[in-house]
């Protein structure tokens, strides 16, 4: 797919602007066109997560593992999910504590599902589930 930029302009009211240029400057875009592609591409990524599209996402968890069956119930989930478990990373934060990232790819509401039930276990303190649509992924 070739791609070409076209020129466009928008009209904002001063105070937008100014808030917009403030972002552009706090997160280092080098021009406002920049900043306004990655808002647009987000637009379409929560658009294909919405409709069901492939994702893949990354699920965040820190939990208590001194709760029982915590551990085995995180995995046992991990093998029953519909999509693709891609990696686990676990780490020990301290005594109590420890933090699991788990890769997977998958459908977006399957993802959410899965999420969603890792995030109700006992045990569970915090968790984040992030994803991102595989448009421009290519199949190996």
């Amino acid at each position: 797919m070739s791609s070409s930029l076209i020129r466009t302009g928008i009209s904002l009211d001063q105070e937008l602007l100014e808030r917009f240029d403030k972002v552009v400057r706090q997160k280092g875009y080098g021009s406002r066109s920049e900043a306004i592609r990655d808002l647009v591409r987000d637009h379409f990524v929560e658009d294909d997560i919405a409709s069901n599209k492939a994702v893949v996402a990354t699920i965040t968890l820190i939990y208590d593992h001194h709760q029982h069956n915590l551990a085995e119930q995180l995995i046992q989930a991990q093998h029953d999910y519909k999509g693709q478990v891609l990696a686990t990373t676990h780490v020990h934060l301290d005594h109590h504590n420890c933090l699991e990232v788990i890769i997977l790819k998958g459908r977006g509401a399957d993802a959410r599902k899965f999420a969603d039930k890792l995030l109700s276990f006992k045990g569970v303190k915090h968790g984040k589930l992030v994803m991102t649509n595989t448009s421009d992924i290519k199949d190996s």
